[in-house]
């Protein structure tokens, strides 16, 4: 294929991805890849955690082979069908490949979800605080029950930020790279340490190394996209400073979450904490309704910033390619 042609699926694909999210959200469960992936792992729960300690302990080296064998499969069957899918496509007009390849990336990109429901904390805390915690809850994992208002709005704007990384800026740098399989492979991987990446306990189960090798996983692939999401942040903002960037990151127990989490906290000028946990830009105002409207401009501020980066990308590799 002709670097015009590469650079008309690979780049066309992502804007068909992303005017799919716009304009019509996220595809049915039973036709969505990601809910798929949450059903195989699921269903190799048991088995990666059959025998494990019944409590964390020093080591485990059982449940860790288990949960790597069950990770490394499901990764290679991910990779296969969408290796398969891009090499289909890739047979065909270019303009049709980067239709299909487009609607293959749409599942695994989730900005229009990730906004909305951000919104939608923020309208709820509008009605009374036990609706805005009643709607957080679908949002996050944490206890929302004891939450007070600037706790809930906080919450959210931190799950935004996180996951602008997981759900938007990381898909897009992997694709960019490696195509649907690249894509892919980092949904599957965020998905497992979702799902099984616990440090401990989680429902009675003991994760501690049943679901270490899907958290090391996802903490390689998120490394780099991860501190890419904070960089634009600051700069979209207007308030980079790596320093203060640094040592805000470096409070969060995950080696990556904490790094967009605390750019939109300098963004912002608020402090983001988790109670007991941790206090980003301790400094800061309590936040109020409008750091979310705020939050959420950024944050898509950042969406086009990662998309011009990336169209950009895609033509500097179609044009080394097309040199070798």
């Amino acid at each position: 294929m002709s670097v015009a042609a590469s650079l008309s699926v690979f780049g066309g694909a992502l804007l068909v991805a992303l005017g799919v999210d716009r304009f019509l959200g996220e595809p049915p469960v039973r036709w969505h890849p990601v809910v798929w992936i949450g059903n195989y792992l699921n269903l190799a729960a048991p088995h990666v955690l059959r025998g494990a300690f019944a409590a964390p302990a020093a080591r485990d080296l059982k449940a860790f082979a288990l949960g790597a064998l069950a990770w490394s499969l499901g990764a290679a069957a991910v990779l296969t069908v969408a290796t398969l899918l891009q090499w289909t496509f890739l047979q065909g007009p270019a303009w049709l490949a980067a239709v299909l390849l487009g609607l293959a990336l749409k599942p695994l990109l989730a900005w229009a979800m990730l906004s909305s429901e951000v919104q939608a904390v923020e309208d709820a805390l509008a009605q009374s605080l036990d609706t805005g915690r009643q709607r957080l809850a679908m949002l996050v994992s944490r206890n929302t029950a004891s939450l007070s208002e600037s706790e809930v709005r906080e919450s959210a704007i931190e799950s935004l930020a996180e996951n602008l990384n997981d759900s938007v800026v990381a898909p897009i740098f992997w694709f960019v790279l490696f195509g649907l399989p690249g894509a892919a492979l980092y949904r599957f991987a965020n998905t497992a340490d979702a799902m099984w990446g616990y440090p401990g306990l989680r429902n009675g189960l003991n994760w501690q190394w049943a679901g270490k090798w899907a958290a090391r996983a996802d903490d390689v692939l998120s490394w780099l996209p991860a501190r890419l999401t904070a960089l634009l942040l600051a700069l979209i903002a207007g308030r980079l400073n790596l320093h203060a960037l640094r040592l805000e990151a470096r409070k969060t127990p995950s080696p990556n979450s904490g790094w967009p989490m605390a750019a939109m906290a300098l963004a912002l000028g608020v402090c983001l904490h988790k109670p007991g946990a941790y206090a980003l830009n301790p400094s800061g105002g309590v936040s109020q309704p409008e750091n979310t409207v705020q939050a959420l401009r950024y944050a898509s501020k950042v969406l086009l910033a990662a998309v011009l980066c990336a169209q950009l990308a895609i033509v500097l590799i179609a044009f080394a390619h097309f040199n070798d």
